[in-house]
């Protein structure tokens, strides 16, 4: 379809990028399956912590899509899926205000996990809110400084799945701590293909992501070195003791991901976009096994 005759709402959609939204969801199911295996699984909480990572998700989203555009780094010769502010779909006052309105609704439900989980909830919510702006907008941009990998794993790895597995349980299991740190690495994947593929056209708009610091060969090693940490720490938790040989469920996530690690270690430019599917699907194919045998341990 024709961008300038789209629909407003296919416009919003595609301003949400629903594609990105299995990371939010992965480690809220880990944090879950955490739950469930401490036998102090609430429903109610479980499904207002994955509406809210949703809403945080699309809220960044939107903020990448504005912020990114104000400071240059969306071009025209953008190699990435298109975004609404540089293609003109949608004004940035516009967007900003439905960025605004996202995370209105993840303060909500923030009130309601609040109530569940107490003021470790606040803090929570307004640094996962803050840092969302903060990545790609006001004076000192985070993720145009080389933070943006350390933040992704932070608010998609011990936050999401630890937070998930305390608004269930009122307290943090060492298994949910060690299940944390592999959604991580592979939710940064994502980033950090995405940061691969746009390596030049950072360079050349000033936005210093990690990437862009280690180069083209550096990143790859990145990529590689995630991925073993996510396959290394499922072993870890069996032979710890802090659940069963099925959290070895995970490695079956392996043919997902062969595909991505080719096109990283071997692609470049446009050819990535697809790398960057498959990251994502490989991240939450992993988290669903990893998530199962957490449960069946």
């Amino acid at each position: 379809m024709n961008p300038a005759v789209m629909p407003r709402w296919k416009v919003w959609w595609l301003a949400a990028r629903p594609k990105t939204l299995p990371a939010a969801a992965a480690p809220v199911v880990v944090g879950t399956a955490a739950a469930l295996h401490s036998g102090v699984f609430r429903p109610a909480p479980a499904l207002a912590a994955l509406l809210a990572a949703l809403c945080l998700q699309i809220g960044s989203n939107l903020a990448n899509d504005v912020f990114d555009f104000k400071k240059g780094a969306d071009r025209g010769e953008r190699l990435g899926p298109m975004r609404v502010t540089q293609a003109g779909l949608l004004p940035p006052g516009q967007v900003l205000a439905g960025m605004w309105v996202v995370f209105a609704v993840a303060a909500v439900l923030g009130l309601y996990l609040v109530l569940v989980g107490g003021w470790p909830i606040v803090a929570i919510g307004v640094l996962s809110i803050l840092t969302a702006i903060a990545y790609t907008g006001g004076p000192y941009p985070l993720g145009y400084h080389g933070l943006g990998d350390l933040l992704v794993f932070i608010f998609f790895g011990p936050v999401a799945v630890v937070g998930t597995y305390y608004v269930q349980a009122g307290g943090i299991s060492p298994l949910a701590v060690w299940a944390s740190v592999p959604v991580g690495t592979l939710v940064v994947n994502i980033l950090v293909v995405n940061n691969l593929r746009d390596i030049e056209n950072d360079r050349a708009a000033g936005k210093n992501t990690l990437a862009v610091r280690l180069g083209v060969r550096g990143t790859r090693v990145e990529y590689l070195l995630l991925l073993a940490i996510a396959l290394l720490v499922p072993l870890w938790l069996w032979l710890s003791g802090q659940t069963s040989a099925w959290v070895l469920v995970s490695w079956l996530a392996l043919p997902v991901g062969w595909t991505p690690v080719r096109q990283v270690l071997t692609g470049q430019g446009r050819v990535l976009n697809h790398a960057l599917a498959g990251s994502a699907r490989l991240a939450l194919v992993y988290a669903l096994l990893l998530a199962a045998g957490i449960w069946l341990g």
